[in-house]
């Protein structure tokens, strides 16, 4: 077993598992593109169905001309302190292969699973770099689609704020309440040894 960050694993894993989380809690410093691309490239190394790399990002540097608008495509919820990240990425994934509109045209089963795996490296690649990255569900999907006139056969996937941890107290009494690295169920409830247990 484990232990970092006030978390513990069962088996023993590499502490960098245990040590990336998800804080709300952002200094606000400006990052530089050539730090954001960084952690994008490890995103796109990411294993990938019949190496078709559905992922797309498309982000925002914290005092960039592009940054309200990417803040004000968050819920309302993480706008409140996600527009103190350094950064914000939108993951957008393609759901077909082959050329649009043509008969190699199919769809991609994986597509989110592969979009997955890329945010999962960037999320790792964020914590060794020195930063954090947080993930977020809570995005104007649609609003994202037409604002940036992404096609049909694509898809939203999620939104994540990058930047480097500040103290709880810059946040709401509600988010202070809410910021520490969560637990996670025992391994036992997700993973089955030659059948499947519904919840």
């Amino acid at each position: 077993m484990t232990k970092s960050n006030s978390r513990e694993s069962q088996y023993p894993i590499d502490p960098m598992f245990l040590d990336r989380w998800s804080p709300r809690a952002f200094t606000g410093e400006i990052i530089e593109e050539a730090q954001l691309l960084s952690l994008l490239d490890a995103a796109h190394w990411a294993p990938s169905s019949s190496n078709h790399q559905p992922w797309r990002f498309i982000y925002a540097l914290k005092g960039s001309e592009h940054w309200e608008k990417f803040v004000a495509l968050l819920v309302d919820a993480n706008q409140e302190w996600a527009r103190n990240a350094s950064a914000l990425i939108f993951v957008v994934s393609r759901s077909f292969t082959g050329v649009a509109g043509s008969g190699e045209e199919k769809p991609s089963y994986t597509h989110s699973f592969d979009a997955g795996a890329a945010w999962g490296h960037l999320s790792l690649q964020a914590r060794l770099s020195g930063f954090y990255a947080h993930g977020m569900g809570g995005i104007k999907h649609q609003e994202i689609m037409k604002s940036f006139g992404i096609p049909e056969g694509y898809r939203v996937e999620a939104g994540v704020a990058v930047g480097r941890l500040a103290d709880k107290s810059v946040l709401s009494e509600r988010n202070q309440a809410r910021e520490f690295p969560s637990q996670r169920k025992p391994l036992a409830e997700v993973a089955f040894n030659g059948r499947f247990l519904a919840d």
